[in-house]
């Protein structure tokens, strides 16, 4: 199969097969660079989303802790590769398909262009030699006729007996002239017709097969072009699939680390203060006086007399065995929102230095991280001091590598920090004892109280009343209740003594329940100790009351001092 011999008189259906084979190249270029375009304008995006939802954090307090957070988080870095990728596959076909096709379609017009003139002038010369043998035939048609008028004209002054001689001789001239120029007509006419033959033959089987032969041949390899385009269109998918396929078996097994436990855990870790929770609120018998009453009204066995109790011991007695913070049942709840605003609001105030601003859970976490860091410190200081060391014998060992002194104030400079984070790390290793104490008696505490609470519960009275002691129930259950100056705590009627004053260093504007409000400078009374949890309870001058930052005081206890 071949153009030359099979289409040799189509010449112009090849010219625009030829030209439609080209502007499907160009069409195909046009197909990749939108391509390519999609595919860098889709990475960008990809990457503008990713840095959008990435956690802007310029602190490790706020690093994502959260299982959930920290896959999200890992599977943003592995979209972000995967536009990456994306990029790539642009890059790929930028310069292995639309820069290649580019080129080879600049080629092929040239090349396409030049064959065609080729055959244009093979043709042209062809219908030249065309013209010059029709001319030579159109001359040698003319000089027979011109031959066969001056044979009559001679024949008739021949037979004529009126013409001379002269006229006849004249005749005959003429007709050998005509003769002999019909014969130079022929001869040429014969030699313009073999050479158009042979520039005929050579034409259409040798000229014009090797023009056709050329562009047939061009218009394969742009086929092969095309063919080849394709598979490298989808080898560049092909080579970063599997970089794309680890990206989204990233992404499953960031899914796959979500652990819904140990996030509740973080959060009860990042928001647990240590505090115990509110005790039960007592049972308040208001059925004293009416079984008083009616006591008093019927005929009974006379009831052995009740010693009445003092208040204060009764006062004392409850605060230690019913109130586990040791302090009032109403202030329970305002406890709860005290604690609520030490952990939400850890920034208020200044922050110690050994965190006594926290509630214990909170402190504790804090000085165990900061003696965490002060290890690893401590633990490059005493490598570094290492290196020095052995550095330091080797120039000792080869003095030409150095001098052992200039080491010395390096050394020094390492031991003297060495000795800072050690004492940093005994005196923050002080406080983690301290409150590790402290919320262990708390937890002792309150499971005691929790025993005696269930012992309590299964010796209640029908009245509502019970004791400790299990050899008195039937003694009290027989005795009528006695109404005391205890009943009154409850209402707060009464105000505690004063024991000692302070002075605001910092205003704090006190919108939690049970909270006071106080402005810098104002001096009020101390009426309850701050019992470890970071707040101290104090006292106006026109009565009111309320719990206030211990470290937003100046504190000043006093012996034998009482409030207004």
């Amino acid at each position: 199969m071949s153009w030359g011999t099979e289409l040799w008189d189509q010449f112009d259906n090849l010219e625009k097969h030829t030209q439609w084979g080209l502007d499907f190249l160009d069409k195909y270029a046009k197909f990749v660079k939108e391509r390519l375009e999609i595919e860098q304008n889709y990475a960008k995006q990809l990457r503008n989303l990713v840095k959008k939802f990435c956690p802007k954090r310029s602190s490790k307090e706020e690093e994502p802790r959260f299982t959930s957070c920290i896959a999200f988080y890992n599977i943003l870095n592995e979209l972000n590769d995967y536009a990456g990728q994306r990029e790539v596959v642009a890059e790929e076909i930028g310069h292995r398909v639309y820069a290649e096709i580019m080129k080879y379609s600049y080629e092929l017009k040239a090349e396409r262009k030049s064959h065609l003139q080729e055959g244009r002038r093979a043709q042209q010369y062809l219908e030249m030699c065309m013209k010059q043998m029709d001319s030579s035939k159109k001359k040698f048609e003319r000089e027979c006729r011109e031959a066969e008028k001056a044979q009559q004209t001679y024949e008739r002054l021949d037979n004529d007996a009126n013409a001379t001689k002269s006229d006849v001789e004249k005749a005959k001239q003429q007709l050998n002239l005509r003769t002999h120029m019909a014969d130079e007509s022929k001869n040429e006419y014969a030699a313009q017709l073999q050479n158009y033959n042979a520039e005929q033959h050579k034409h259409f089987y040798i000229v014009i097969p090797q023009v056709y032969k050329h562009l047939q041949e061009m218009d394969e390899r742009r086929t092969v072009k095309l063919s080849e385009c394709y598979k490298g269109f989808a080898d560049a998918e092909r080579k970063v699939i599997p970089i794309i396929s680890k990206c989204l078996e990233g992404m499953v097994q960031a899914a796959k680390s979500v652990d819904e436990r140990r996030d509740s855990q973080i959060v009860v870790d990042c928001f647990k203060s240590g505090f115990e929770p509110p005790g039960d609120y007592p049972f308040e018998d208001y059925s004293q006086h009416i079984y008083r009453t009616v006591s008093d009204g019927t005929i009974s066995t006379p009831k052995p007399e009740v010693t009445r109790i003092d208040p204060k011991i009764t006062m004392g007695k409850a605060k230690g065995k019913l109130w586990l913070f040791g302090k009032k049942p109403k202030w329970s709840l305002r406890m709860v929102s005290k604690v609520c605003w030490s952990v939400s609001h850890p920034a208020h105030g200044p922050a110690l230095e050994d965190f006594s601003h926290l509630p214990p859970e909170q402190r504790r976490k804090k000085l165990q991280q900061r003696i965490d860091e002060l290890n690893r410190e401590l633990q490059k200081e005493i490598d570094q001091k290492e290196a020095l060391n052995k550095m330091k014998d080797v120039y000792e060992k080869s003095p030409q590598m150095g001098d052992p002194s200039s080491l010395q104030p390096k050394i020094a400079e390492t031991m003297s920090n060495i000795e800072k984070l050690r004492t940093e790390i005994q005196k923050n290793e002080a406080w983690l004892s301290e409150v590790e104490g402290k919320v262990s008696q708390r937890s002792e505490r309150r499971h005691s109280a929790e025993a005696n609470h269930l012992v309590a519960q299964g010796r209640e009275s029908p009245e509502g009343s019970y004791t400790e002691d299990a050899n008195q129930e039937g003694r009290i259950q027989t005795q009528p209740p006695v109404h005391t100056e205890f009943d009154d705590e409850f209402d707060d009627d009464d105000p505690l003594p004063a024991i000692g004053h302070c002075k605001a260093i910092y205003p704090f504007d006190g919108n939690n329940e049970g909270t006071l409000a106080m402005k810098e400078g104002e001096v009020m009374y101390i009426i309850e100790e701050d019992k470890g949890d970071g707040w101290t309870r104090a006292r106006r001058q026109n009565g009111e009351e309320g719990y206030v930052p211990t470290s937003y005081i100046d504190v000043t206890l006093e012996k034998n001092s009482k409030g207004s």
